[in-house]
């Protein structure tokens, strides 16, 4: 079992978010227990800006036995359409590409997406299995 994880739940943890931190640090423990936990470039990006300094941020990831994946070709062709899809039917600015390429990349690559941003990925990446640490 490959499970993606997001951005917002490894800024619960790196964060020691007090609402969502401890339920994200389970929910990675269950996941690491399953399979492995990997995360695309989107995600590697957008967590490494959490830290000061990047060995700290690899140090971290480390102890959390995240993966880099980088992303296919075809998976990142699928972010874009998704996205042209969202802004054709009227949709802000508020959802950027970073969000549509990382629900490509668990959708095609992986086999369950980690987060706490359920409505957006379920909306436009209806057969994304979601495992959301906040419930």
């Amino acid at each position: 079992m490959i499970t993606a994880v997001d951005t917002s739940v490894l800024v619960d943890i790196f964060g020691a978010d007090p609402r969502f931190g401890e339920r994200s640090a389970e929910t990675i423990r269950r996941c690491l227990s399953e399979g492995a936990l990997v995360a695309c470039e989107a995600v590697w990006a957008e967590t490494a800006t959490v830290f000061r300094h990047e060995s700290a941020f690899l140090e971290a990831m480390g102890v959390l036995e995240v993966a880099f994946s980088p992303m296919a070709k075809d998976t990142a062709l699928r972010a874009a359409a998704a996205w042209k899809r969202y802004r054709a039917q009227g949709g802000k600015r508020d959802r950027i590409a970073a969000d549509f390429l990382i629900g490509a990349h668990a959708m095609a690559q992986c086999d369950r997406l980690l987060t706490r941003d359920r409505g957006f990925y379920r909306n436009h990446f209806h057969r994304l299995k979601i495992v959301d640490p906040s419930q």
